[in-house]
């Protein structure tokens, strides 16, 4: 599968590029657990289908230390016993907040209660917004066709500058 357009190779959409990975620097730097984003990232990008994204946020996270069971179980985090409660309700926040199409309401009262048991308002910032911006980057993605495999741990911190 080829790409349709080479976004890097474009000036605006490597300025767009570059903006968004500032974003994602300043979630990164937040007090959100990176392992917690990592989780987030490659769930979001599993539901929207974005075999770039599984790829670059699998091996990140894996770089990062997460365990191999822990990834090959995110998928179905419901029937696993491997995450944290405050895991698992980030985990349905995401969910909910990936797929607002499929359910009218939004993410629910319940969910929401969940997450705020377990996190500050800083990490709530940082896990809605980490939510928001891997949906942005998962529909960027499939929408131009980036195919997942080509992915190297740190290939993007060029656009830091």
């Amino acid at each position: 599968m080829e790409p349709r357009i080479d976004l890097m190779a474009n000036a605006l959409g490597a300025e767009i590029a570059k903006r968004i990975y500032h974003v994602a620097l300043a979630i990164r730097q937040s007090p959100l657990p990176q392992s917690l984003q990592d989780l987030v990232m490659l769930r979001a990008s599993q539901i929207n289908g974005c075999g770039f994204c599984v790829d670059y946020h699998t091996k990140d996270a894996t770089a990062a230390g997460e365990s191999a069971p822990r990834l090959h179980l995110v998928a179905a985090w419901r029937e696993a016993t491997v995450f944290t409660e405050a895991e698992r309700a980030a985990l349905a926040l995401t969910e909910e907040g990936t797929r607002i199409a499929d359910a009218h309401h939004g993410v629910s009262d319940e969910t929401w209660a969940r997450v705020r048991e377990h996190y500050d308002d800083d990490q709530i910032v940082a896990l809605v917004s980490v939510i928001a911006m891997i949906n942005a980057n998962n529909r960027l993605n499939v929408i131009v066709r980036n195919a997942g495999g080509s992915y190297e741990p740190d290939m993007f911190a060029g656009l830091a500058g």
